[in-house]
């Protein structure tokens, strides 16, 4: 399954909820339009359950499922693809065991040089973040929105924005270069499929 062009990208949140409850959540985002889903967990009991499970509801919706983190997972399960961050593999390790149809991300957090190698390297797209306060990840360095613009500018690959981004401050974002919006809070704090077609939204304005 490709790596969808525009829209949001939701990110599950997990902690201290079953898996029925995680299941429900993300079937309520993509009837609200999301268009990439990623597994994120971590500390997982039931993870291979779990993440078939979210991989059959994606699936269902033409919508591609993405592990974090775990390449071995993603193999597992069947997954579409997989996110590296910054201690998680490397693509060239990604790509051999997932084969070449594999969707890849890579955190680039706000430096655009790592983007530039990580599309030479062959990712599929590149996340750069946090660009606000992020409740899920409060420890983790600022980027600034020049850094989408100049990616913008020296990358053809997809780009994506994370990090504590809502309905109301995500616009700016899209102007400056993100292709899509990757969410945790703002979108499973609340009631899912209304809050994706908010942030949904935001790229057919």
């Amino acid at each position: 399954m490709k790596f969808p062009a525009r829209g949001l990208y939701a990110i599950t949140q997990t902690e201290d909820k079953s898996a029925d409850a995680v299941i429900n959540e993300v079937a309520a985002a993509l009837r609200g339009g999301a268009v990439v889903v990623q597994y994120r967990d971590k500390n997982p009991l039931d993870a291979p359950f779990l993440a078939r499970e979210l991989v059959k509801i994606c699936h269902q919706h033409q919508v591609p499922l993405l592990i974090n983190d775990d390449i071995e997972l993603a193999g597992l399960v069947g997954a579409d693809g997989v996110h590296l961050g910054r201690e998680d593999g490397a693509i060239a390790q990604a790509r051999q065991r997932l084969g070449s149809a594999a969707i890849i991300g890579v955190s680039c957090y706000n430096a655009v040089e790592h983007a530039m190698a990580a599309e030479a390297e062959g990712a599929t797209y590149v996340a750069f973040g946090r660009f606000f306060p992020s409740s899920s990840k409060p420890l983790a360095a600022p980027a600034e929105i020049e850094t989408l613009r100049q990616a913008k500018r020296v990358l053809t690959i997809p780009i994506v924005a994370i990090g504590g981004i809502l309905p109301e401050n995500g616009a700016p974002l899209v102007a400056a270069g993100a292709d899509l919006l990757a969410v945790i809070g703002g979108l499973f704090d609340h009631q899912p499929e209304q809050a994706a077609r908010a942030y949904q939204a935001l790229f057919t304005a």
